[in-house]
């Protein structure tokens, strides 16, 4: 039987133990001693926030889909927690094994919003792992930093080993194919981070020179040694031809976003210049009806929920909106579940479109 990192005592005096013990539907578990790489996901922020958060899941799905590594996850502890846990010296742990986070080979950190960046030194500190990144050991994780954050890291990169610049879904594999063939031939940390920066998409901070000017201003942005000039953003060309889970993880508590969520396409067509998720997320990519069809079904039968949402940055400017709603609202219909859209601008939104939602 799994044994919990947290006692009885301690779940029992905390807000929302559910937080901290796993084991949620669909959530992976696998034997540690049989995979050769073990990656932490990290959304630092509250449970029921990182639980709503779809990159992270699609990634989650992606990782476990390889038989040598096991993706866990971890999220920032609420104040009562994070107290006990410095008072009796308890490590963060994995949701998955409730192992500490610093026996795994990486921590994977989504970076939404800069109010979270205070999050990542409290999982860095709880964890255990030093902070900064020109002070951590052979024996402690590769330390990356992925999401829109990332397009300006120059403000946190002390703290991180790698950013991964772009959409997850491009060149994770190769990184892991990487760090497991340097692992197998007794390489060392350097060795891969070297080898890391050679990959499309990933930024080692390390490895580049960077000086400001009085105003705080970036002045010179250089590589050292061999590493590449231009880090290449990375972007996922068919996103039905991609990853993408058909078992979400469904959490015993509710979370912020209580509900399937199923992304109908990536980027936008607007431009507006406001708008950081239009310009990074670029160009518009739609998935196929057929996929989005099949995918619909496959997540509401094996979650539960009771409503799906139909997600993007602008979801009436998908091409097949009509069709699909159709298809939703009599396969749904007859299931009991209710259909959302967000993100609909009134121009774009065709009034027989309307009558049917």
């Amino acid at each position: 039987m799994r044994k919990l990192a947290l006692s009885d005592e301690i779940l029992e005096s905390i807000d929302k133990p559910a937080r901290y013990i796993g084991h949620e539907i669909n959530a992976v578990m696998k034997d540690t001693s049989k995979v050769d790489i073990r990656f932490c996901m990290c959304f630092p922020d509250v449970y029921e926030v990182g639980m709503s958060h779809l990159g992270i899941m699609i990634l989650y799905d992606m990782f476990n889909r390889r038989e040598d590594t096991y993706c866990e996850r971890v999220y920032s502890p609420w104040p009562d927690l994070d107290a006990i846990m410095r008072e009796k010296h308890i490590p963060l742990f994995a949701v998955e094994s409730q192992d500490p986070i610093k026996d795994f080979d990486f921590l994977g950190i989504t970076l939404q919003y800069e109010m979270c960046y205070t999050n990542v030194l409290q999982v860095l500190d709880l964890s255990g792992i030093h902070l900064l990144a020109s002070e951590r050991g052979e024996d402690e994780p590769i330390v990356i930093g992925g999401g829109p954050c990332v397009y300006n890291p120059e403000p946190i990169a002390d703290f991180f080993d790698i950013f991964y610049i772009g959409e997850g879904e491009t060149v994770y594999y190769r990184m892991l194919d990487t760090y497991k063939s340097i692992k197998a031939s007794g390489g060392t940390r350097q060795d891969f981070l070297r080898a890391a920066s050679h990959i499309e998409g990933l930024y080692v901070p390390s490895l580049y020179e960077v000086e400001y000017d009085e105003r705080g201003l970036i002045s010179h942005f250089g590589p050292k040694d061999d590493a590449p000039a231009v880090i290449k953003r990375q972007v996922v060309t068919d996103l039905s031809d991609t990853y993408y889970p058909k078992k979400p993880i469904v959490p015993y508590i509710k979370a912020v976003q209580d509900r399937v969520t199923l992304e109908i396409q990536r980027g936008c067509i607007r431009g507006c210049r406001f708008c950081q998720a239009g310009m990074i997320y670029r160009p518009i990519r739609e998935r196929s009806l057929e996929f989005l069809k099949q995918y619909a079904i496959d997540m509401i039968k094996s979650t539960g929920y009771e409503e799906i949402n139909l997600s993007s940055l602008s979801s009436s400017d998908y091409t097949k909106l009509k069709e699909l709603l159709e298809f939703l609202i009599t396969e749904m219909g007859n299931r009991k579940v209710n259909i959302s859209l967000p993100s609909l601008r009134i121009d774009a939104f065709a009034l027989d479109v309307m009558g049917k939602v």
